[in-house]
């Protein structure tokens, strides 16, 4: 697996996160999307993201993503990386 080309598709498909608001964010809590994409490379990869809150309800969100390209190596060795949506002031709790 080509890690550089994967992270930069992992934080591709976490941009998408990045601009969700904090609502949007607290309403996806709990959904899980898996994808798959290919590289330049033509390597197929599949992307896993998960929804949390990150440590304690109405708090912070945490979006977890996790690629590999299905090779017994990295199903056990993904990339994985994270974005992190905070609350703001008009997200009174």
């Amino acid at each position: 697996m080509n890690r550089e080309e994967a992270l930069e598709l992992l934080n591709k498909k976490l941009d998408d996160y990045r601009s969700l608001s904090y609502a949007d964010a607290t309403r996806r809590i709990g959904d899980e999307e898996v994808t798959e994409v290919a590289g330049d490379s033509g390597t197929a990869y599949q992307i896993e993201i998960q929804i949390t809150w990150d440590g304690k309800p109405n708090g912070d969100v945490r979006v977890m993503g996790s690629i590999d390209d299905g090779s017994f190596r990295g199903a056990f060795r993904p990339v994985c990386g994270d974005v992190v949506v905070k609350p703001g002031p008009l997200d009174a709790s």
